[in-house]
């Protein structure tokens, strides 16, 4: 017990927050659901194998945060059942303490549970199983939205970061002649930039001018 407290503090430490600032809102967000991570720990120390000494191992990498323990499925259950919220606890009574702890809710629902926290997010947990291990993979959903918003870039967008990361600044009349647009595609533009982070709004009226996101994401839009 005392080993799994000093894992959730860790894991607590290692769980960073990205923070988006649009107009005086600002929105906070983990790089993954606590309580997936939450789960996830205990399904690993509920259910591994303890006839083995070794270790729970617990792997924290940029983009996805990885579960392994000793001991596959119960035989006869596989992946699908599981996710199915059918459940063979291996170590019932354990199992039993961590319920009356209030700990784990019923049995056969973390998985589920797991999942569920994931519903919004492109990237999916994964689950791999061998004959004597046991392996959920947490995708990182801060990492996941960086890579979605990336791959939503256009060529008109890359041209007009070039032009700030040379000139320090664009404003909308120089955003007009660089692309050769007109004041409704500007408006669009700038506005589709500014809600992927890359971009904020400085200032108003002839003074109003666009520089790049601070390189923690966060920044103050005008408008």
């Amino acid at each position: 017990m005392t080993e799994g407290l000093k894992a959730t503090k860790k894991l607590k430490r290692d769980n960073k927050t990205s923070s988006v600032i649009k107009g005086v809102v600002r929105t906070d967000t983990r790089d993954y659901p606590e309580e997936a991570i939450r789960e996830a720990l205990l399904n690993a120390l509920v259910h591994r194998d303890y006839g083995f000494s070794g270790s729970i191992i617990i792997n924290v990498n940029d983009d996805k945060m990885e579960f392994i323990s000793i001991g596959g499925l119960v035989p006869g259950l596989t992946t699908e059942d599981i996710r199915l919220g059918i459940s063979q606890p291996r170590n019932k009574k354990l199992a039993e303490i961590f319920h009356r702890l209030r700990l784990i809710e019923s049995y056969g629902t973390g998985i589920r549970r797991i999942f569920k926290l994931y519903e919004s997010c492109s990237a999916k947990p994964e689950i791999e199983v061998t004959q004597s291990a046991f392996k959920i993979v947490l995708p990182n959903m801060n990492e996941t939205a960086v890579e979605e918003n990336a791959s939503r870039v256009t060529n008109q967008m890359r041209r007009v970061l070039d032009y700030i990361d040379e000139n320090g600044k664009i404003t909308e009349d120089e955003i007009g002649r660089l692309l050769g647009v007109k004041r409704t595609r500007i408006l669009t533009l700038t506005k589709e930039m500014r809600e992927l982070g890359l971009i904020h709004a400085v200032g108003r009226g002839d003074d109003k001018h666009f520089v790049r996101k601070f390189p923690n994401g966060t920044g103050t839009d005008i408008n």
